[in-house]
């Protein structure tokens, strides 16, 4: 997902793409441990991609006035 993808979404697609990618995270740490993974690079993309949603999340929440 590249930043520009991200910039789009409202907060309740954000939301959910986390939760999507948090899950598909664990997925693969699942499969890690269980059998042997066919793309090791998966796990820096997901990461990435929560990254990028995190930032946008509060880059929006600071550009309305909020603390958190």
């Amino acid at each position: 997902m590249k930043a520009i993808e991200v910039h789009k979404l409202n907060g309740e697609e954000i939301d959910a793409e986390l939760t999507k990618l948090r899950r598909n995270l664990y997925d693969l740490r699942v499969q890690a441990t269980t059998e042997k993974i066919e793309d090791p690079t998966r796990f820096g993309k997901v990461r990435r991609d929560v990254a990028r949603l995190l930032t946008e999340q509060k880059a929006r929440l600071m550009k309305k006035g909020g603390t958190k």
